[in-house]
């Protein structure tokens, strides 16, 4: 809301993997590293925040984990400066690539695998408290494979648009209208 533009940002490492989120405000001119973002007691990390602001200006950061099992959750009460340790959520995810998109209406769309140990099956699930609480909107795959790193837009019809890979060998692209 105050024209600061943020972005999720990682590294992953054969031992541990670490989340910052970039922030410009000079319209992307110079960007300054705030975090790391970290889960209290877990080694091993978390990678690729995905990010919206929540309806009191509060920024949420969504993150894939590796050994958890479950999407994990920081907040930001100061535009993306500094950062809460991250929590585990109730949604399950195998270490899997999530995106959200916060929608016109204020609620915030996820799609993600909803699984611990499997790629199968990849969700859109929609939130109207600011992501701490889930339901299921629909499944996009259920068949056994790899469904993974994907990414959501609303479009100005309100539709939905999502890409992901699918089974490794292609790019599938999805719509659903609302």
């Amino acid at each position: 809301a105050n024209g600061a533009m943020l972005a999720g940002s990682s590294v992953e490492s054969h031992r541990c993997w670490t989340s910052w989120v970039e922030r410009s405000g000079d319209d992307g001119k110079t960007w300054t590293r705030f975090g790391p973002i970290q889960v209290p007691g877990h080694p091993y990390g978390i990678i690729q925040p995905t990010l919206f602001e929540a309806k009191d200006g509060r920024i949420v950061a969504l993150c894939r984990s590796r050994g958890l099992g479950v999407i994990c959750r920081a907040e930001s009460k100061d535009g993306g400066q500094t950062w809460s340790d991250a929590v585990r959520t109730a949604l399950p995810n195998p270490g899997a690539g999530i995106d959200v998109a916060k929608r016109k209406s204020g609620d915030v769309v996820l799609i993600y695998n909803h699984s611990k140990l499997l790629r199968t099956p990849l969700r859109l699930a929609r939130s109207t408290d600011d992501g701490k609480t889930w339901e299921p909107m629909k499944d996009l795959e259920t068949e056994p494979g790899e469904y993974s790193y994907p990414a959501i837009i609303e479009a100005s019809d309100g539709a939905l648009h999502m890409t992901y890979t699918w089974r490794r060998t292609h790019i599938k692209h999805a719509v659903v209208k609302t």
